[in-house]
């Protein structure tokens, strides 16, 4: 809000200026913060980045942009020039503790349910296949999609969450052939068991369930067999991973079962309609769709020569039927891992007429797991993974939540069991739910003397005009850029980036500065910015799926 401000006045100064070179300034120049407060709330390079295709000083240029400048006495209380030319901003005291107040009447922003108004999403997350349990890889992507939802749903956005069961082809096969195997040899017999087979401990307890036993052991037919062992198999799965997923505070409006897909024909007739188009060739035996056409790499299979359809080709009706609802937004969370697969989903969403341009894929990158010195390795055929339910028994939801929250999701993330499992300023979790517990204390001791809260009235924020004052209202004004930037571009980690960032500059400003002293007016003004925070706190966290304790 304050950087984007900061920016339009410079731009100003700028075309008042009159810069002879065809520079691109607004792409290259930074507003910031300085480490400093010495060198002001805010700085820019402005002058530096032009000095070259000026043929000038930094300085020079710095000292004739100062006089360009607009005027904006509300903002700015002053602006200085330093060496070796940055322009540095001092703001009024009296706007930082205006719009610091209004945040403690509005705390996600006063427009901040309005971005969204109007406007839904259709958003598919976690989607992890049926033949085992989820791992902590499964869990980054559950809470980045979870938390996204919950940001989009507080900005206004109409959202439908749906979880995607792949239900169906080679993968349940093997499931199913899997489960028997182990009943087999549960049974005396000697098997061998394939190697691409699923071999967790959870095949072996799927194995020697009661109800499973009792159903196959009446089957003599070995296809029968197998069809039941992949059925129970898939929904004892399932079920697990809905119990983890609604432990962990994650939930769907909507499971889809891919199988669904087959059994109401809408692949058979997403192949044929693409037929019609043209879209789909012959050759092999094998039917390809045209994907080269729309932008990808090579053409795809769609049915294979056995007259099997591909994985592709029950993802191309899915999101058929998910674009006939006519979602302003799609947005899918995938592993890294299918990075691949996306040009492919769009070209068929184009051949079939949709606007490919209306899905947006979230990528995830993987989770490696810390013991010690030790990661753990993950893989689910070979039983060899960190289940999901176990890390969160071990660290609780809202640690885990927000460790899988402290990373961009396009970039690998390395979970510390020993930090999360930390009761102290180290553990980021904890730092930040200790910050609104702190207000908790604060406001207890205020009670017993007597203060009323509710009758403060904001305007005794101006009278905080200390240097530790000041950074801590310009961490708070930051917060509603860090929502917005989260809705933009659908990364909902900022939230947490942005709670850090004022839990640390709270502490601090709690460590310096006594809340309740003999100066009455002085305590007044430092509780209503604790309330302050507290509200930023808690809504923050709410949008995370992580609880506000009032006491630790």
């Amino acid at each position: 809000m304050i950087k984007d401000i900061i920016r339009n006045l410079t731009d100003e100064a700028i075309s008042a200026y009159g810069f002879q070179s065809e520079t691109n300034s607004d792409s290259i120049y930074n507003v910031e913060r300085p480490t400093n407060p010495q060198f002001g709330d805010f700085s820019t390079n402005v002058a530096m980045v032009y000095a070259k295709s000026e043929k000038k000083s930094p300085m020079e240029i710095a000292e004739q942009l100062l006089n360009s400048f607009p005027e904006n006495k509300q903002l700015i209380k002053e602006i200085k020039i330093a060496k070796p030319g940055f322009i540095n901003f001092y703001l009024n005291t009296q706007f930082l503790a205006q719009n610091v107040a209004i945040l403690n009447e509005k705390p996600l922003g006063p427009d901040f349910n309005k971005l969204g108004r109007g406007k839904s999403v259709y958003l598919e997350f976690v989607s992890a296949n049926p033949t085992g349990p989820l791992h902590v890889g499964h869990g980054r992507g559950a809470v980045v999609g979870d938390s996204l939802g919950r940001l989009l749903r507080a900005a206004g956005y109409d959202v439908h969450a749906e979880y995607y069961v792949n239900d169906a082809g080679n993968q349940m096969e093997k499931l199913g052939e899997s489960v028997y195997l182990r009943f087999k040899e549960m049974k005396g017999e000697k098997i061998n068991f394939p190697e691409d087979g699923y071999q967790g401990e959870y095949i072996k307890e799927i194995a020697s369930s009661d109800d499973y036993r009792k159903e196959v052991e009446n089957l003599s037919n070995n296809e029968d067999a197998l069809s039941l062992s992949s059925k129970v198999g898939a929904k004892i799965i399932l079920d697990d991973i809905r119990e983890s997923l609604v432990s962990f505070g994650v939930n769907f409006d909507n499971w889809f079962s891919e199988k669904s897909l087959f059994e109401n024909d809408s692949v058979a007739e997403c192949i044929s309609e693409l037929e019609k188009k043209k879209m789909i060739y012959e050759t092999g035996g094998a039917k390809w769709i045209r994907s080269t056409d729309y932008g990808d790499e090579k053409d795809r299979v769609v049915v294979r020569e056995n007259g099997n359809p591909t994985y592709l080709a029950s993802d191309i009706a899915y999101h058929k039927l998910k674009f006939a609802k006519k979602f302003d937004q799609y947005i899918n969370i995938w592993g890294s891992d299918h990075h691949g697969y996306l040009p492919r989903v769009k070209a068929s969403l184009e051949m079939l007429g949709f606007d490919s341009s209306l899905l947006n894929v979230l990528f995830v990158q993987f989770v490696s797991l810390k013991r010690g010195s030790e990661k753990v390795q993950m893989s689910t055929r070979s039983g060899e993974f960190e289940e999901l339910s176990d890390v969160v028994d071990e660290v609780g939801v809202d640690t885990a939540r927000f460790f899988f929250l402290m990373r961009s999701p396009d970039t690998t993330l390395e979970f510390d069991l020993d930090l999360a499992k930390t009761q102290s300023s180290e553990n980021p979790v904890f730092y930040v739910q200790y910050a609104y517990a702190r207000t908790s204390s604060l406001f207890e001791q205020a009670n017993q003397k007597g203060i009323n809260l509710e009758t403060i009235d904001s305007s005794v924020l101006q009278l905080l005009d200390s240097d530790d004052d000041r950074k801590l209202f310009l961490s708070i004004l930051e917060w509603p850029d860090s929502l917005n930037l989260a809705v933009r571009e659908h990364e909902p980690h900022h939230i947490v980036f942005s709670l850090m960032s004022i839990a640390k500059n709270f502490h601090g400003y709690y460590n310096q500065n006594r809340f309740i002293s003999d100066d009455k007016e002085i305590t007044c003004a430092r509780l209503f910015l604790a309330k302050c925070v507290r509200g930023i706190i808690r809504n923050g966290l709410e949008l995370i799926g992580i609880a506000a304790p009032e006491k630790m």
